[in-house]
């Protein structure tokens, strides 16, 4: 099970020092990958009225594949996004973007994918809340096409692409696809479709019932239920290193490939208060490492 990060976005500031600080320690720490996750726009509560969302206008978010790229030049890291929202962006451009990380990052890339759950995000981005399960269905297909073939013809419900490439194409062809979701149809097309996915629930039943849903889809596909890679989250909290240790351990024992802690919401101070908490949960989960930390990264 490799461990790794959930970059803390929202409560750290947003310069590129503080980024290269960051991932400077999560390195020294013995962390195998990083995980970001995504959001164009932030709703107004004041427009918006009863908005309920657990972000708003204020919250602070990196554009995942931009950001990427600054620290495919910095970091031996994996990178991952978890997720990014498909269904709102354009299948081509999103295709483009992430042969790009990929090409930087050395092949060290994931790209998590989702439908999300903000209607005004869609709306400003031109594209339906409502269909949006079905066009990340199609968008998986056309994207592993667009990383494998020199020219694509498709002509689907969602997207058109007619004798059309990238180039240069990624060094992993294609990129691993995950997928996030916490829904039967979610857990359906995890099964069908997914190299990997972003648990959002905790070992024990409703557990069970997910991967009995992903295993289901996938062996009716004809696909082996376990090369499917699992990426569940601990998160810091009052409970501190022994809680984290016996969360990872109940999650090493569900079969995690890889597991991210996640410091966010935690009520920590800042930068260094962030860093502290990833230092005892490194040593406290040092067991559950299957693989030595990467190299560090020489200087920019």
């Amino acid at each position: 099970m490799q461990i790794g990060v959930i970059y803390p976005q929202t409560e750290l500031p947003t310069d590129a020092d503080t980024v290269r600080a960051y991932v400077r320690q999560v390195e020294e720490l013995g962390y195998r990958h990083f995980t970001i996750y995504d959001h164009v726009l932030g709703a107004d509560p004041a427009v918006h009225t009863g908005w309920t969302g657990p972000y708003d206008v204020d919250t602070t978010f990196h554009e995942p594949l931009v950001f990427y790229g600054f620290l495919a030049a910095i970091t031996p890291l994996e990178l991952v996004t978890g997720i990014v929202v498909a269904p709102q962006r354009q299948t081509a451009l999103l295709a483009k973007q992430a042969a790009e990380v990929d090409i930087l990052s050395k092949g060290r890339f994931r790209l998590g994918i989702g439908v999300g759950w903000n209607p005004v995000e869609y709306e400003a981005l031109g594209q339906s809340f409502s269909t949006r399960g079905q066009r990340e269905e199609e968008q998986i297909g056309l994207l592993r096409r667009l990383w494998t073939e020199r020219s694509v013809t498709h002509e689907g419900k969602f997207d058109r692409v007619i004798g059309a490439g990238l180039a240069p194409l990624p060094i992993q062809r294609p990129i691993p696809i995950w997928l996030g979701g916490a829904s039967p149809a979610a857990y359906r097309r995890m099964g069908r479709l997914a190299d990997g996915w972003f648990p959002r629930v905790e070992p024990g039943p409703d557990l069970d019932a997910a991967r009995a849903i992903v295993a289901a889809a996938a062996a009716e596909a004809g696909r082996e239920p376990a090369a499917i890679g699992m990426q569940p989250r601990v998160t810091w909290g009052a409970g501190g290193t022994d809680e984290l240790t016996r969360t990872a351990g109940r999650w090493r024992d569900a079969g995690a490939s890889h597991l991210s802690v996640d410091t966010m919401g935690s009520g920590l101070g800042g930068l260094d208060a962030h860093l502290d908490a990833l230092a005892q949960a490194a040593e406290a989960l040092q067991p559950a490492r299957s693989a030595k930390p990467p190299p560090a990264s020489p200087s920019p």
